[in-house]
């Protein structure tokens, strides 16, 4: 079976929130597939006045309207470039969330045999009190550095060296002694995030990959849960596209997908499914 983009064999429909708070009560596993759109209604939004409080300078100076241009910006330095990303990291990955999104949906599973899959790499999951082994940051994490050769499979905790970057900088620059090299080969550091194939997998990530896994081979005949939050068309095959795949495929599985204006599920399976088109955060709210 494959599934693809919006074709006339998938469908939009809207089920009331009664319909999901139900399945989640009949299941006995829930496996979350989470995208920027949870984050988003978590408060981390890369637009907007919250842009222009954090990043007024540089868009003034480079002429870039939201945080996700600002991070691909060819800055002549190292010392721009790590102003940047040390005021992008800390407000995106060590700044509380504004709104209990997250608070909100583990509440909601807690009691239940749960595992998260997700795109995200702001850690939110486990800052919201998330059981770490049943998580899985397929993309990577803001809070690590690896060495942009990459020479090894290693990656290094940033949360001092970001702060100092953020509190001394000045006029969009970081002192040269705080740009980061590798500690094995000596090249300039990069974040752990997956854009090509330079990206390190390190042990953790390998852990929680197998973990995911062998969380799957032994629950495929579970009352299942498929709870997709927030997940858009940049890399659907990690979780929307597999989740799709196994709702058709698990005998006992439900499909559910709540995303603002985004919610859809292919006609194949569309009789388990519920696709709620609103905000995340006003939906576990409710629930």
């Amino acid at each position: 079976m494959m599934f693809g983009r919006r074709s006339p064999r998938q469908t939009i429909t809207i089920n009331g929130v009664d319909k999901l708070r139900s399945a989640i009560e009949q299941v006995d596993t829930v496996i979350i597939g989470a995208g920027a759109g949870l984050s988003t209604s978590a408060g981390f939004v890369y637009t907007g006045e919250r842009f222009q409080e954090h990043f007024h300078d540089f868009a003034e100076k480079y002429h870039f309207d939201d945080m996700y241009s600002g991070g691909f910006y060819p800055y002549d330095t190292l010392e721009e470039y790590w102003a940047y990303w040390s005021r992008y990291i800390w407000l995106n990955r060590y700044t509380p969330a504004t709104k209990p999104v997250y608070e909100d949906l583990l509440n909601l599973v807690k009691d239940k045999d749960y595992f998260v899959l997700t795109t995200n790499v702001d850690h939110q999951f486990q800052k919201a009190g998330f059981d770490k082994k049943r998580l899985f940051y397929t993309q990577g994490d803001y809070g690590l550095f690896q060495c942009s050769g990459p020479c090894c499979q290693k990656t290094y905790d940033n949360e001092e060296v970001i702060r100092q970057m953020v509190e001394l900088q000045r006029e969009m620059r970081v002192p040269s002694d705080l740009v980061p090299h590798c500690p094995v080969c000596g090249k300039p550091m990069t974040m752990n995030l997956r854009s090509d194939d330079t990206f390190v997998e390190d042990e953790g990530w390998h852990r929680a990959s197998e973990r995911y896994a062998d969380y799957l081979r032994r629950h495929e005949r579970t009352r299942t849960l498929f709870l997709e939050l927030g997940t858009g068309m940049n890399t659907p095959s990690i979780v929307k596209f597999s989740f799709w795949r196994m709702a058709y495929q698990w005998q006992n599985a439900t499909y559910a997908c709540i995303n603002l204006n985004e919610a859809y599920a292919p006609k194949e399976i569309e009789s388990k499914s519920i696709c709620i088109n609103e905000d995340i955060g006003s939906v576990l709210k409710e629930l």
